[in-house]
C-alpha cells in the first residue's frame, strides 16, 4: 500500500470529500479486544475453530493465547473508525482488501490510523469515494492488520446538505 505523504490530522467533526485531501489521517481510539467478544463472534458467525475457542489448542498450534478472530478485529476496527472525534461523512463502504499481518490475541488492545489514499468523483454530485489505507496497532504497536477501504462520502454540494449529515 502506498502512503502518500502525510497530511494533517482531521480535527474533531464529520469530514466531506471536498474536505480531504491525499494524505490526511484519522487517528481512531483503542479498545481491548476480550475473550467475551471473541466467544460472542464464534457463536454468532459459527466460526469455532480451536484457536479461537481455547488456549490450550492455541498454544498447542504456536500461539501465546487464544487468537481473535480476523475478521473481528476488521469489525471492531471499522467500528472504532465509526467512533473517531474526526469521522468521514460516509453513504456506504464499498469494500475491503485487507491483510492480516500478525496474530490479535483474546486482551490485546488494538487502534487504527487511516489515511486518505486518493480519492475521486462520482457521477453523483452529491458523492465521491475516498481510498482509505488502514494500519491496525497493537498495544506495543505491532501492525497487526493492514488494508484498504473504499468509502462514499458526500460532498459539500450534494443533496441534502447539510441538513442530512
Amino acid at each position: 500500500m502506498t502512503v502518500p505523504s502525510i497530511g494533517r490530522r482531521l480535527p474533531p467533526g464529520h469530514h466531506a470529500f471536498d474536505d480531504v485531501v491525499p494524505g490526511d489521517q484519522i487517528e481512531t481510539g483503542e479498545t481491548e479486544i476480550s475473550a467475551a467478544m471473541v466467544d460472542a463472534f464464534a457463536t454468532l458467525t459459527g466460526d469455532q475453530f480451536s484457536i479461537h475457542m481455547s488456549e490450550t489448542a492455541a498454544r498447542d498450534y504456536g500461539f501465546h493465547g487464544r487468537v481473535a478472530h480476523g475478521l473481528l478485529v476488521l469489525s471492531v476496527v471499522d467500528g472504532l473508525k465509526n467512533q473517531a472525534d474526526a469521522q468521514f461523512d460516509a453513504v456506504a463502504s464499498l469494500g475491503w482488501d485487507w491483510s492480516f499481518r500478525r496474530p490479535v490475541l483474546a486482551g490485546d488492545r488494538v487502534r487504527a490510523m487511516i489515511t486518505v489514499l486518493d480519492k475521486r468523483q462520482t457521477r453523483a454530485a452529491g458523492r465521491g469515494i475516498l481510498r482509505l489505507g488502514v494500519t491496525v496497532t497493537n498495544q506495543t504497536n505491532e501492525v497487526v492488520q493492514e488494508g484498504t477501504n473504499l468509502l462514499m462520502v458526500r460532498r459539500l454540494s450534494g443533496p441534502g446538505w447539510p441538513e442530512n449529515r
